[in-house]
């Protein structure tokens, strides 16, 4: 392996690892919708971002992001709030956003090498060739610089808040009785998955975004019920997906992020069917075993 393929699987695991963190809270909080939702409406931010600056990098670009990702989170609540449903809220407000978006990349910032094709499936592959030169380091992808940057923080945030993380995701009521801020945790929730979405959005793009803050966690749920090691867990299965996927990629000549995508599903597929939890196997194991239990005694009484 190669110091730029070495690069492309830093930056994808990080990615699985950060997304790991943040769609294990966005699972149980039964939200895994505002994954898609926010990672699409980004594309607005960017798009406003470019047409502010003309620019195509810099912090604008993520501060463009982050603020449509949050406006995602402000415009969902709101709805939500008017008496729309939940999800019927989430689809109105991604759909219409994306859309602006696309429609502005069509008519403005066309000729400016902004596409959606970019948008939902990124370009991982372009990650080492785009650098920025750290103190005592040297040169390193700015794509992983920016995603050491989100972990770090996503992760102090966990650790520091994650009492409350576990009471306000499993118990909101409980937490508001307890005095917990519900609504603050709401909104920093909300801004840690619109930082995490901005951060991968550029590198791999919106599908695999929305692959690895909802599937491996997804599937870490099915092997725990226990908080700590879904976390654990859920960020392992991100970097495992993407180390899978990028050989599969390597392997038959494809799309990487398609591939790591793909790799999330098939993780899932098989945790679905020999988690020891909740797996398939599992629970018919324990049918059966639970069916076979009362014969026995009925055969015991009747002798």
């Amino acid at each position: 392996m190669t110091g730029y393929d070495g690069w492309i699987l830093l930056t994808a695991s990080l990615v699985g690892l950060t997304c790991g963190l943040v769609g294990s809270l966005l699972i149980l909080r039964r939200m895994a919708m505002m994954a898609d939702a926010i990672s699409h409406s980004v594309l607005l931010g960017i798009v406003v971002a470019y047409l502010v600056t003309r620019e195509l990098s810099g912090v604008h670009m993520l501060i463009g992001a982050a603020a449509a990702g949050l406006l995602t989170a402000v415009l969902v609540q709101w709805l939500h709030q008017l008496g729309v449903r939940q999800e019927a809220s989430i689809g109105i407000v991604f759909t219409t956003l994306f859309a602006i978006g696309v429609v502005l990349i069509a008519t403005k910032v066309g000729n400016a090498h902004l596409d959606v094709q970019h948008a939902l499936m990124g370009e991982i592959a372009f990650i080492p060739w785009e650098t920025v030169r750290v103190p005592g380091i040297g040169d390193i992808p700015e794509a992983v610089l920016m995603l050491l940057i989100v972990l770090a923080v996503v992760g102090g945030l966990i650790l520091a808040l994650y009492k409350e993380w576990k009471i306000t995701s499993f118990d909101p009521a409980l937490a508001a009785a307890l005095g917990l801020p519900v609504a603050f945790m709401h909104h920093l929730f909300m801004a840690m998955v619109s930082v995490t979405a901005v951060a991968s959005f550029d590198a791999v793009g919106a599908i695999l975004v929305i692959a690895m803050l909802i599937t491996p966690a997804a599937a870490a749920y099915l092997w725990t019920d226990r908080l700590s090691v879904m976390l654990l867990l859920s960020g392992l299965f991100g970097v495992a997906s993407a180390c899978a996927g990028y050989a599969v990629a390597w392997l038959i000549d494809t799309s990487i992020s398609g591939s790591m995508a793909f790799a999330t599903g098939v993780l899932f597929l098989v945790s679905s069917l020999a988690a020891p939890r909740h797996g398939v196997l599992a629970r018919r194991l324990r049918a059966r075993r639970a069916g076979a239990a009362p014969s026995r005694a009925q055969r015991t009484t009747g002798a």
